[in-house]
């Protein structure tokens, strides 16, 4: 179990904890709830425990969603946010309303029914973080622009279930008609299939509303700008398709598209557009170093000692080349350098004198 037997004053209480996931009647599990069942099973859910506790007369009940990667975990993270939840105090990242907490620990989701202060569930925290995966949350949720946001409506999405999941419940806010055929509206949602998670794309879901303007800012994130061009193309095709006579705004910078759904104005989908905190980046993984220059005093004299250097060695070396090459010849006369026969001197023939070789040293 990775949810501890007790914590802070509490403790198990009469219902002894449950495995939901992994189980042979897994997908029984959830049949009140098919579409979450997918998401789960899309985000790669590895366990789900159901923990009872109990303190005097209070119980908590505390549930743990394990995931593959803290991605995926965030993934269920934000489909368990409800409207009206606000930030929580616990950190690395919780959201809380009078029903329940909800703690993303790596990749390890908790969700906690209100009744435990905030002193005990950073000791639940505690007792679990050393089993959560320590890998960094998507960057993906930093590029949302913080104003006009409505809180608890952030989607992050890994796959087609994901995003379509998010939209289903925002779409009224698109098509602002209650008399919009049900058709109409799952032709739009198909636009989920659009997107290209097959290609390594994420998507980043949030309402934004300001008096009268409001939109949905859909962010979907590629693992190259090429991919990106190419998908902002069809996506822009399928959008014109699914939602004839709706606005809908595309822009791309880099890797990330940026699309506005469903806007109040076209003024306040540039505004959600500007706003997107997003900016290419080229990291280099090498190591750095500052180049300075040296004073010039420093230049001058390194300059003139390196040549003194140069020019006493070039002295050394020639003395000792000729000293050794006299040495051998005084030695050996004729024997090693300057040999009669291998001496050759051009005559003018001006005298009848023969030239001897010797007389030259």
């Amino acid at each position: 179990m990775l949810l501890p037997d007790k914590f802070a004053s509490w403790e198990t209480g009469e219902q002894p904890p449950f495995v939901r996931w992994p189980r042979d009647d897994a997908a029984a599990r959830f049949d009140s709830h098919p579409e979450y069942t997918k998401l789960l099973v899309e985000s790669g859910v590895v366990r789900v425990e159901e923990h009872g506790y109990r303190k005097g007369n209070a119980e908590l009940e505390v549930g743990l969603f394990k995931l593959r990667d803290p991605s995926a975990a965030y993934e269920v993270y934000t489909s368990r946010l409800q409207l009206g939840m606000v930030p929580g105090h616990i950190k690395p990242i919780s959201a809380m309303n009078g029903h329940n907490t909800l703690i993303l620990v790596g990749n390890l989701l908790v969700e906690v029914t209100q009744g435990a202060s905030d002193e005990d569930l950073r000791i639940l925290v505690e007792a679990i973080q050393p089993n959560a995966d320590k890998t960094p949350l998507p960057p993906i949720r930093e590029y949302l622009p913080k104003e006009d946001l409505v809180n608890a409506t952030q989607r992050y999405s890994l796959g087609p279930v994901g995003l379509r999941s998010a939209l289903e419940p925002l779409t009224s806010l698109v098509f602002r008609s209650r008399s919009t055929p049900d058709t109409e509206r799952e032709k739009y949602l198909a636009i989920a299939d659009r997107i290209g998670f097959g290609s390594g794309a994420e998507a980043m879901l949030a309402e934004y509303r300001s008096g009268r303007d409001g939109g949905l800012l859909l962010l979907i994130d590629y693992p190259t700008p090429q991919l990106a061009e190419l998908h902002m193309r069809h996506l822009d095709d399928a959008l014109r398709d699914v939602a004839k006579g709706y606005e809908a705004k595309i822009e791309r910078r880099g890797s990330l598209l940026s699309v506005v759904l469903g806007p109040s104005s076209a003024a306040y989908a540039e505004k959600l557009l500007d706003a997107v905190t997003y900016e290419t980046q080229v990291t280099w993984n090498e190591p750095s170093q500052t180049a300075t220059d040296p004073p010039w005093a420093v230049v001058l004299y390194r300059i003139f000692v390196g040549t003194g250097v140069f020019m006493v060695m070039a002295v050394a070396f020639g003395v000792a080349f000729g000293g050794f090459r006299i040495f051998i010849k005084k030695l050996l006369p004729g024997k090693v350098f300057d040999r009669p026969e291998q001496m050759e001197v051009l005559q003018l023939g001006l005298s009848g004198h023969k030239i001897d070789t010797r007389d030259l040293y």
